[in-house]
């Protein structure tokens, strides 16, 4: 049985990962950081009783900036499989917090190579880095004959994200080249999905569209959406990432679709997928956007929301809590969308110091020597992202509908 380490496992792309493993047999073995909350939501349902014999996943506490720690997890495991997908990765936060990013997403790279040499792991290890088209900083002038950013494109990275990730992209290739490591960069361009993170962009988006709808939120606010991104579906790239240490060569490898769209058309697609069109007005810090027209059947098809004013009588329920109870659902199906209504702004405090506008991936290597092709569009993805988010939402509009209160998460 094949023995796969992963830093980050909690993450979007370690929960993925780990299901994939799993999937094809694999014995796992998560690293997650000491907190007073569980913060495994993404893996709970690949959760095994420690006392399983059978058990194939097994989690260890452990951080990306304590080398003998990851030393102790790497000896105990003898992990034939490393996958570092653990970093600080929001690029925003990235310029507040600078010196943090470097330790983890620089130097935990580090740390982990060096653990595997000093162990003696070099010939049965193999690691699988996770880099990022952030490295490219968008630059024009460093894409290849096509407009893409590919192997061979030179780097420029914009935030301290991308810097720190510069640092673990080089050590990787050099260990790689100094030591004879099967060592090797996934150079992964945006991939989302259901599980993404609430504060990066696309979730933040999608979270919002199904508030919005269900009528727990009036309007939400973004920054640059002139903005290109390729967007993938983590499921892909996950996919990607066992197949890069499966080759035959230690190699670098660009991860992506190769299909360019605005964050402004991502907001038009997450509301088109609850039937509400959008009519941008305004430009710069200026531009909103607001509710177009509403298509009531795809609207009650997504959300089963009634378009009409309702209320439900709970016999089991005092009459003051009915009547409190009938109020809050009458406040949130007020709520609802109406022709007109503003549902975004741009806010610059969202803007980023040095912008990167453009970055689009290309993955002819990886198309062509390892026979990867991604199995989501982009409408896909932001289908499957914005099923899963009113899915969610409509828990909060339950809660209030029986007269209780719900959480104000804002970023």
């Amino acid at each position: 049985m094949k023995v796969a380490l992963i830093t980050g496992i909690t993450g979007q792309d370690g929960s993925y990962l780990a299901e994939l493993l799993l999937e094809k047999g694999y014995m796992v073995h998560g690293i997650k950081r000491r907190s007073s909350l569980f913060n495994t939501d993404r893996i709970d349902h690949l959760y095994q009783d420690p006392h399983d014999p059978n058990q194939r996943l097994k989690l260890h506490y452990g951080d990306l900036t304590d080398s003998m720690n990851l030393t102790r997890i790497i000896q105990e495991c003898q992990p034939d499989e490393i996958y570092n997908l653990g970093a600080m990765s929001h690029v925003k936060v990235s310029f507040d917090m600078p010196e943090y990013v470097g330790q983890v997403d620089g130097l935990g790279t580090l740390r982990i190579l060096e653990a595997v040499r000093i162990l003696g792991l070099e010939k049965k290890t193999r690691i699988y880095q996770a880099s990022t088209s952030e490295l490219f900083g968008g630059m024009p002038e460093n894409k290849n004959d096509k407009g893409f950013y590919d192997e061979n494109s030179p780097l420029y990275p914009r935030s301290p994200y991308g810097v720190a990730k510069i640092y673990g992209f080089w050590i990787t290739k050099n260990y790689r080249e100094a030591y004879n490591m099967f060592a090797c960069n996934g150079i992964l361009f945006n991939h989302e999905s259901p599980r993404r993170g609430e504060t990066f962009v696309t979730r933040k988006i999608t979270r919002a569209v199904a508030k919005i709808a269900l009528g727990l939120q009036d309007k939400f606010y973004l920054g640059n959406l002139d903005a290109k991104r390729d967007w993938g579906h983590a499921k892909d790239y996950v996919r990607m990432m066992w197949m890069i240490l499966q080759a035959e060569e230690p190699e670098d490898w660009v991860i992506a679709t190769g299909v360019t769209t605005t964050v402004r058309d991502f907001v038009r697609m997450a509301f088109g997928e609850v039937g509400i069109a959008l009519e941008f007005k305004g430009e710069g810090v200026h531009e909103t956007a607001v509710v177009k027209s509403i298509n009531q059947e795809r609207y009650q098809q997504a959300t089963s929301i009634d378009y009409r004013l309702s209320t439900i009588d709970d016999r089991t329920a005092s009459n003051d809590l009915r009547k409190t109870a009938n109020e809050k659902r009458k406040a949130v199906n007020e709520k609802q969308p109406t022709i007109g209504q503003e549902v975004l702004s741009v806010d610059p405090a969202y803007f980023r110091p040095t912008e990167v506008d453009l970055l689009l991936g290309d993955p002819t290597k990886a198309k062509e020597k390892l026979g990867w092709v991604p199995e989501h569009d982009l409408a896909s993805l932001v289908k499957d992202m914005m099923e899963s988010d009113v899915k969610l939402m409509q828990k909060d509009v339950d809660l209030l509908k029986a007269g209780h209160e719900i959480l104000k998460q804002v970023e």
